[in-house]
């Protein structure tokens, strides 16, 4: 397999990464932490498409700006809408944290199949870090985009709002194991991995 088109820019106080994934019909941005609307700049590359993992403020921050530079639809489940769309949202948690308030374009929720700008992703929805979070899998490409579901030896937090580790790391054993060892997993945080190699060594999931 020849490895996919994709490039990783890593963002913000929280070192959040987020991922350009070339399809057939256009650039497609997974996640926007702050830095993101320069980096794109930089590359001289204008995403068609904004998909987002989960609604965390560090993957969140310049959504609003993207869209108005690139005028690219938006895309997330229906729990992270109210994370992007409310200004109030994180600080009615007692968190000191705003973002641009913009509305998503459309929803999406776990499906086998669906296609973006002509790229196929199987959806699972993992939540247990953040309610709605979803990972992004390109079975032509072995290519997981996972969010902060599961990390190069740990998993996302359980303990923040809408949180539960039980359900994070049964999520992983259920839906991200089944999909095969040589897929790579791009986290939100931290270098690429395995499936294989987080089944194996990844002290949360043994």
């Amino acid at each position: 397999m020849a490895p996919a088109t994709y490039k990783a820019f890593c963002g913000g106080i929280f070192e959040t990464n987020c991922y350009l994934f070339e399809a057939p019909e256009g650039w497609i941005l997974f996640d926007a932490p702050e830095g993101a609307c320069e980096w794109l700049h930089s590359l001289d590359i204008h995403p068609k498409l904004l998909l987002l993992t989960h609604g965390h403020v560090d993957h969140v921050q310049d959504v609003a700006s993207i869209k108005q530079q690139f005028h690219c639809q938006i895309g997330c489940h229906p729990l992270t809408a109210p994370m992007i769309s409310d200004r109030d949202f994180f600080r009615n948690f007692g968190f000191a944290l705003e973002i641009e308030p913009v509305e998503p374009d459309f929803l999406i929720e776990e499906t086998p199949n669906r296609n973006f700008l002509g790229a196929d992703f199987k959806v699972l929805e993992v939540p247990g870090h953040c309610p709605g979070s979803l990972c992004f899998f390109s079975r032509k490409d072995q290519l997981l985009i996972g969010g902060d579901v599961v990390f190069a030896g740990s998993i996302g937090r359980g303990d923040l709002p809408g949180g539960d580790i039980d359900l994070l790391i049964n999520g992983i054993r259920t839906k991200l194991f089944p999909l095969g060892d040589d897929v790579t997993v791009l986290s939100g945080h931290g270098p690429p991995t395995t499936i294989g190699q987080e089944r194996l060594t990844n002290p949360f999931l043994q």
